[in-house]
């Protein structure tokens, strides 16, 4: 039985615009680093391929951690969670709650590139959540709340603490996965 992470191919590819959607909000932190490093802007314009039907998810599956490799590539925190953003949506076309692991890691891109860190961070949040359409927002209410299920990129890992568990949180609170505190 595939995980509650995994989310049906056909809300895969609902998603998967969303996620390249944030993750490309910050491929400039990336890119500004590392002008000629193409990997991270490659796995966006994958992601969108594949939420089109132009690419399979067996296919897409071997390639989802070029872009995170390009996180080795560039020093500032910012950048490196830039590549991770492109990385994780990249990750979509394996395992659906990849999109919350590129809005997530969007978010601290933002807020480690600005000099009002917590502004940064609610602004990028609020746009995510504004441009999450309704279908994207039921698939994604399909996945279990962070740190419920360890079979996926929901478990305990990286994911669920710092800024990244929070975001996370404050996501799945806004389209109602769980309790706001």
């Amino acid at each position: 039985m595939p995980s509650p992470q995994s989310l049906s191919e056909s809300d895969r590819r609902l998603v998967a615009t969303w996620a390249a959607d944030c993750a490309e909000r910050v491929l400039v932190l990336f890119e500004m680093e590392a002008p000629t490093d193409g990997r991270p802007r490659d796995a966006i314009a994958r992601t969108r391929a594949f939420a089109n039907g132009e690419l399979t998810a067996a296919g897409e599956i071997r390639q989802r951690f070029v872009a995170g490799r390009a996180a080795h590539a560039v020093s500032s925190p910012a950048a490196v969670a830039a590549a991770r953003a492109a990385g994780q949506a990249a990750g979509v076309a394996h395992m659906g709650a990849h999109a919350l692991g590129a809005a997530a890691y969007a978010v601290k891109a933002a807020g480690l590139a600005a000099p009002d860190h917590s502004k940064a961070i609610t602004d990028e949040i609020s746009w995510q959540l504004k441009h999450m359409n309704v279908q994207v927002k039921a698939a994604l209410q399909q996945l279990p709340p962070l740190g419920e299920d360890s079979a996926g990129p929901l478990g305990s890992g990286l994911l669920a603490s710092g800024i990244l568990g929070s975001t996370i949180r404050k996501i799945q609170a806004a389209m109602g996965v769980i309790p706001t505190k």
